[in-house]
């Protein structure tokens, strides 16, 4: 009887390494942040052991990043379904309701995507009006 080709997995533990690495944690560092054992870790990053989605989730958590992503690379999640599920993100929406950025910043922060993303945003009621910029008055010192 003939075996089944291996389902070849995008690289996980590979990935995690280099997520670790990036974010300067030591495997027993980033072991005791995400609450699992030292040598489970080294055994998922070297490909031994497959975790758990609630492993992932720690892992994720202790290094900043999207447990999906993690999800997609063990296998337990389709990435292209992940991505067609997963509502478009309001961007202009999300920098006009940050409480950290002055009205300035989210001005040029709007400007600033508008010029990747090709499309205006509709204009804000109450908003004050752009005026171009002027020359300046002062001679250059070229």
């Amino acid at each position: 009887m003939s075996k089944l080709p291996a389902v070849q997995l995008p690289d996980l533990g590979g990935y995690l390494r280099e997520q670790r690495q990036s974010a300067q944690l030591s495997l027993r560092q980033l072991a005791d942040v995400a609450g699992i054992s030292n040598p489970y870790l080294s055994q998922i990053e070297r490909g031994l052991k497959k975790p758990s989605a609630e492993i992932l989730q720690s892992l994720a958590k202790a290094l900043r990043i999207s447990a999906e992503s993690l999800y997609v690379r063990a296998g337990i999640l389709d990435g292209e379904a992940a991505d067609h599920d997963r509502p478009a993100p309001d961007v202009r929406a999300a920098i006009q309701t940050d409480p950290g950025l002055t009205d300035r910043q989210r001005r040029v922060l709007l400007d600033v995507y508008e010029s990747f993303v090709g499309e205006p945003a509709p204009p804000a009621t109450g908003a004050a009006k752009r005026t171009p910029k002027t020359k300046s008055k002062h001679p250059s010192n070229s």
